[in-house]
């Protein structure tokens, strides 16, 4: 009984013990994958270095045809050129890092994490086999050992029988020699009983000494082993990560020697020179100036010398065209609409929904003005086959300028359409004064400045010096909005400046934010408050720094803070 006590606390041991093998190995597996995952990114950010450099690199490159190539001549020039062609050099090194880092060791570590696992998952199985075998073999000992007890009680009380059969003197013989061969045959049965617990003792006996002294203990050489090849895995990763750097600073020591004998080449007097060379004008200095007398009697006569200063100047040019240059206004950054949804974008907050109809209309007036262009250019082709019949029929042109006519009516009937549901959201939403952020001071200052100026430019830019109102006074408001460093544009996540916070909030029912803008919350969860109702039902919340959105106001139950005008808890 002690003896199989003892033997099942060590099989529970053992199985302890492999279940504390199976978590540290599958710890030491998990360390590879996140350092391989670690040089990944290491591998990722010098990728992201090296583009990033090579940009820099070719954005400072000197045009061809301009005002940069020509300066060239000048050493400091040519010096900076050279940095920059130097550091396009140093940007492939970092090119370099990454392909290594990605071939030596992702690569590698990928293929033998791989055979780590299948290797790992081999010797457990031949783990768990052996104990299932021994468990196996346990049972039966113990199944042969009850039924070998039974046998023998089963004897004894036959014997016992026929023990009484025989010395009762009212039993008949035939009842006693019953008696006695039921004895026999349970003693028979008893005999056999024994030798097959015998058997089976001996067996698992034998079983038992090779599982515990030659089975588990080659398996927990195996692990053992297997763990320190991957202990030593790891260890030579580390040192080739170090290595890669370590082969590229020779070039990268000779792209910083060769940006210092740039910067070393550099000859101030021969710049100088070229300049002088480059704009002297060779003129002789004037010559002296003849007395004038204004006496009694005496004829005004006025002498100019040759080289005198009056000729040495010339004439100032006007510059052509006599106008300012107007710069460029950047188009509004947005992004694409994700997903499917009605035209009017109804399905968005209102705020959101009049920046996509604002922008919508913008991209049809760029249509519009597209197909005018083109338009433009038939007709004046039209009148060139007039006049000359041989170049083209002028006929052939009509149907596509029948269909321009067309696109530019169809388009204006969707300008039109997308107006009126935009005015019937901006009729829905507050003033654009009242939220301190949405209309700045900077704005009402410059609004009319702003305008006037756009006026003034576009009139400078005209072709023939005249004036014609293309634009709407809210056309232009917008370009001045968009001019002013408050601008904001909800749909440019890069730019928007990030929102104080001015108040909390607690959601009161869950709300899953399927549409774009939204944000989706659970009951109970507390978020910031960053815009409050403007009238339209959305509150604006955020999370974290990087998520933010709007949840229906009758979802939350919100606490402004004292500071914030017209604070107050609402449901």
């Amino acid at each position: 009984m002690e003896s199989g006590r003892a033997t099942l606390l060590k099989e529970q041991q053992l199985k302890d013990q492999f279940d504390n093998l199976e978590k540290h190995t599958q710890s030491g597996i998990e360390f590879v994958e996140r350092y391989s995952k670690f040089v990944k990114e290491r591998s990722d950010i010098e990728i992201s270095y090296a583009k990033q450099i090579r940009n820099l690199s070719k954005k400072y490159q000197p045009k061809k045809n301009s005002r940069e190539e020509e300066e060239n001549k000048y050493t400091s020039c040519r010096a900076f050129l050279s940095t920059l062609n130097e550091l396009n050099d140093y940007a492939g090194q970092h090119e370099v890092i990454a392909e290594n880092l990605t071939s030596q060791i992702i690569t590698e570590l990928s293929r033998y994490l791989t055979e780590l696992k299948a290797e790992r998952k081999s010797h457990f199985h031949d783990g768990r086999k052996a104990q299932q075998q021994i468990e196996s073999l346990w049972k039966q000992l113990e199944s042969s050992k009850r039924r070998f007890e039974r046998d023998c009680k089963e004897a004894d009380r036959a014997q016992q029988y026929f023990e009484r059969m025989d010395a009762d003197i009212n039993v008949t013989k035939a009842d006693v020699e019953k008696a006695r061969q039921q004895a026999q045959m349970r003693h028979q049965i008893a005999a056999d009983s024994k030798t097959e617990y015998s058997n089976y003792l001996t067996k698992f006996n034998q079983e038992q000494n090779e599982h515990y002294y030659t089975l588990i203990p080659n398996i927990f050489q195996k692990l053992q082993e297997m763990e320190e090849r991957r202990i030593e895995r790891v260890g030579v990763s580390m040192k080739t990560y170090a290595e890669v750097d370590r082969e590229v600073l020779p070039i990268v020591g000779k792209c910083l020697d060769g940006m210092t004998k740039a910067a070393e080449s550099i000859e101030p007097k021969t710049d100088s020179k070229q300049v002088v060379e480059s704009y002297k004008s060779g003129f002789e200095p004037p010559g002296d100036v003849e007395f004038e007398d204004y006496g009694p009697g005496q004829t005004m006569k006025r002498t100019v010398s040759e080289t005198s200063l009056s000729n040495s100047r010339g004439e100032a040019k006007e510059r052509p065209g006599g106008g300012k240059s107007k710069g460029k206004l950047w188009p509004f950054i947005k992004n694409k609409n994700k997903g499917s949804g009605p035209e009017d974008f109804s399905h968005l907050p209102p705020e959101q929904r009049r920046k996509k109809l604002q922008a919508k209309i913008d991209d049809i007036n760029k249509d519009i003005q597209k197909e005018m262009d083109q338009k433009d250019a038939l007709t004046k082709m039209k009148g060139v086959y007039e006049k000359n019949p041989q170049m083209g029929d002028p006929a052939s042109v009509d149907p596509r300028l029948v269909e321009m006519a067309m696109n530019i009516e169809k388009l204006q009937s969707e300008v039109q359409k997308f107006e009126g549901w935009l005015a019937e959201v901006e009729g829905r939403l507050p003033s654009r004064s009242d939220p301190p952020r949405r209309q700045s001071g900077l704005y009402e200052s410059q609004n009319s400045t702003m305008v006037d100026n756009n006026c003034a430019q576009d009139r400078e830019s005209s072709p023939d010096g005249s004036y014609t109102e293309d634009q709407s006074s809210e056309t232009q408001v917008k370009v001045a909005i968009a001019n002013t460093p408050e601008f904001d544009d909800e749909f440019d996540d890069g730019d928007e400046e990030t929102l104080p916070t001015i108040g909390t909030c607690k959601a009161v029912y869950s709300f899953e934010g399927h549409n774009e803008g939204t944000i989706s919350v659970t009951e109970g969860e507390l978020l910031f408050v960053i815009e409050q109702d403007k009238g339209d039902g959305w509150t604006r919340v955020r999370r974290n720094e990087e998520e933010e959105g709007y949840v229906p106001t009758s979802y939350v139950e919100v606490f402004l803070e004292t500071n914030t005008k017209g604070a107050m808890t609402y449901i």
